[in-house]
């Protein structure tokens, strides 16, 4: 019993503390926005909020508990973007209610970008370290540039799909294009708000939490931290690798669908390399493993040079780059890290003095 209570209170604890400041967030923003507060600029930045998010919390899952560097992040994205969204232009007129098609939409992205991180992962993920890096960069780039060259466009013959130009197609005059090459997928449905992503960022916490602390996520730990004495003890390596892929690549799926139906244009480029490192640069700042963190470098990050847009101007990302490289000395710096713990626990205790001194 002493054991599963251990394992349950730091569960409950980091969980629930992390659920709490969600959820007052949320409010505040939702408070805020009622009462007309809030800039054109950073209501513009709370779709994309969530959905960094979402994308450096399913990332962390392969990089901090499978201890696996991956950066094809951006390559799930982009198969969960342009499933969703040709799911929703084609299905607009038959599925008019939005509170039916966009679930559906999201589901099957997800399920679309698994499906790939489920083939990849199979001869990818007996690779490691730089090596599967550098494969799943390059698969990244691959879905990127298939996407891009992809025309899409449907007549009263049918649809018609080509990937060298739109004259390859033979599609009548009065057809209609879907998705036009570089040029990427028109008329998607914006159906994609605040509220829905953070409803679905909150759903990817508690999914994380419950897999990290789950029998799976356990397994997953020990073959991180020791390959050869998990399988020592008959754990099956590929089998968790391919779960822990295959979940970061659905929620990685998610978060493209709901990306690509907060624009009415969606375009390959978006989801280049540049990208895989912005989440991966997320997830090492917030901290490897910790869920908490990487939310919260996710928002602080994408937030820092918005805001110094009007104050400095083209030196805003000079800043920003000073301030990575300082965040990244204070994370890496044992030294600094364990003299701030000090000065924390020493403030701890202070407030609790004078908590008991007002108490009598």
């Amino acid at each position: 019993m002493k054991t599963k209570s251990k394992l349950i209170k730091p569960y409950t604890k980091k969980s629930f503390i992390t659920y709490a400041l969600l959820i007052a967030v949320f409010t505040i923003v939702q408070l805020i926005l009622n009462f007309g507060k809030m800039s054109f600029m950073m209501q513009s930045l709370l779709v994309p909020l969530c959905v960094y998010s979402i994308l450096a919390v399913s990332l962390n899952l392969t990089v901090g508990i499978l201890g696996e560097l991956s950066l094809g992040q951006a390559g799930f994205m982009c198969i969960g973007a342009y499933s969703g969204a040709l799911f929703s232009s084609l299905m607009k007129e038959a599925i008019p209610e939005a509170m039916v098609r966009f679930p559906i939409a999201i589901l099957l992205g997800g399920l679309c970008a698994a499906l790939f991180g489920v083939l990849i992962g199979i001869p990818v993920l007996r690779l490691r370290g730089d090596y599967l890096a550098i494969v799943t960069l390059a698969f990244g780039e691959i879905i990127k540039n298939i996407c891009a060259s992809l025309y899409l466009g449907k007549d009263a013959e049918g649809f018609h799909l080509s990937i060298k130009s739109a004259a390859d197609m033979n599609m009548a005059p009065d057809g209609k294009m879907i998705i036009n090459g570089a040029l990427g997928l028109n008329g998607t449905p914006k159906d994609s708000n605040f509220t829905v992503a953070f409803i679905i960022l909150l759903i990817t916490v508690i999914i994380a939490y419950n897999f990290v602390y789950s029998r799976t996520g356990r397994a997953v730990m020990s073959i991180r931290d020791n390959r050869i004495a998990a399988e020592s003890v008959g754990l099956n390596i590929t089998k968790y690798k391919l779960i822990t892929f295959g979940l970061t690549a659905f929620l990685a799926g998610v978060a493209g669908v709901i990306y690509s139906h907060n624009f009415s244009t969606l375009q390959a480029s978006k989801f280049d390399y540049n990208m895989s490192i912005l989440i991966l640069v997320f997830v090492v700042l917030g901290g490897i493993g910790s869920i908490r963190g990487s939310v919260i470098a996710a928002v602080v990050l994408t937030l820092i040079p918005e805001l110094l847009r009007e104050t400095i101007g083209n030196y805003r990302m000079l800043f920003y780059a000073v301030i990575l490289i300082a965040m990244m000395l204070v994370t890496s710096n044992s030294k600094l890290k364990g003299r701030i713990t000090a000065y924390t626990n020493k403030l701890k205790g202070l407030i609790k003095k004078e908590k008991k001194g007002e108490i009598k």
